[in-house]
């Protein structure tokens, strides 16, 4: 398994450096990184796992079972303005508060449940409907993860943590192996791999106590559509004037677009440059800037959208 040797970060990490060198739409301000690095708040800070979003109980196979489907599905923001919300829930949140009650109430998925699984069954666990393009996209994911924890892990999802020795990129190697966790763009002819969701699980598996990881520090950060919004909003990134127009119209933009690449590129290296000034991670400003975007000064305005699997 080539992706599991130990260099997927450093791969994701080379790339998203030279594409931020190069960027045409969006551009790092440099004054800003240290002022910027010096106001984070201290990492501890995070919140503690929500028994209403996250399987915080059972044993340590289902607890796997759990982190692996949840991230293996951990996309849709391009799609979230047409879900159904719950209350108070931002569509993220809503898919994981639906995913954590099926585990709670009925248990977590077999691997070979997971193969059979449908977007009917998918809908009817998240409350949507079973013609949303998202659940077909979420049925294939998952179909996925039981193929490979079955077919490589003895159906058992605890195998897949233990095949990594402990080490968090080694990890996100192995998933990045995975048709659920692929993610990789194209850029002025250079494959371009980013990874969020292979990195993120990895991440997750140790935030929520399932397993201890060492190297953590090692994963860069995890690129979406929302830490791009608060660093755009905070003065770390700017974007080009036909970028900002297309984002504030409530465009969408074309998932492997130039523009779409550059906005991941660009966050991932600014977190890169960023934790060089701080004594935080890239993975744990990541989170940071993550949490900072559900504050209503960040959601008030049109964020960058893209429908695809990725993020």
């Amino acid at each position: 398994m080539p992706e599991a040797s130990g260099f997927i970060s450093d791969r994701v990490r080379s790339a998203c450096g030279w594409v931020a060198g190069r960027a045409r739409s969006v551009r790092i301000e440099a004054g800003a990184l240290a002022p910027y690095a010096a106001g984070l708040p201290d990492g501890a800070d995070l919140p503690a796992p929500d028994p209403a979003t996250e399987l915080v109980e059972g044993d340590r196979e289902a607890r796997t079972a759990f982190v692996l489907c949840l991230d293996a599905i951990n996309f849709g923001s391009g799609w979230w303005p047409t879900i159904r919300k719950r209350s108070g829930h931002s569509g993220y949140f809503t898919i994981a508060a639906g995913l954590t009650e099926r585990f709670r109430d009925g248990g977590p998925w077999s691997a070979a449940e997971l193969t059979e699984l449908r977007a009917a069954d998918i809908a009817d666990v998240l409350g949507q409907d079973a013609a949303h393009p998202l659940m077909a996209h979420y049925a294939a994911a998952l179909n996925d993860v039981g193929e490979r924890v079955g077919a490589d892990h003895g159906g058992r999802f605890a195998t897949v943590v233990e095949a990594a020795g402990g080490s968090a990129v080694d990890l996100a190697g192995l998933l990045a192996e995975w048709r659920a966790f692929a993610d990789v763009s194209t850029y002025d002819g250079r494959s371009i791999p980013f990874f969020k969701r292979a990195q993120i699980a990895a991440a997750d598996l140790d935030r929520t106590g399932v397993v201890e990881l060492r190297d953590l520090d090692r994963l860069t950060a995890f690129a979406d559509n929302l830490v791009p919004h608060v660093l755009r909003l905070d003065g770390v990134l700017r974007f080009g004037p036909a970028l900002a127009a297309k984002i504030e119209a409530g465009e969408l933009l074309e998932h492997g677009s130039a523009e779409e690449v550059e906005l991941r590129a660009c966050a991932v290296q600014a977190i890169e440059r960023l934790a060089a000034e701080s004594p935080l991670a890239p993975a744990e400003i990541d989170g940071i800037l993550w949490n900072r975007g559900g504050a209503s000064h960040y959601k008030s305005l049109p964020r960058p959208r893209s429908r695809n699997t990725a993020y």
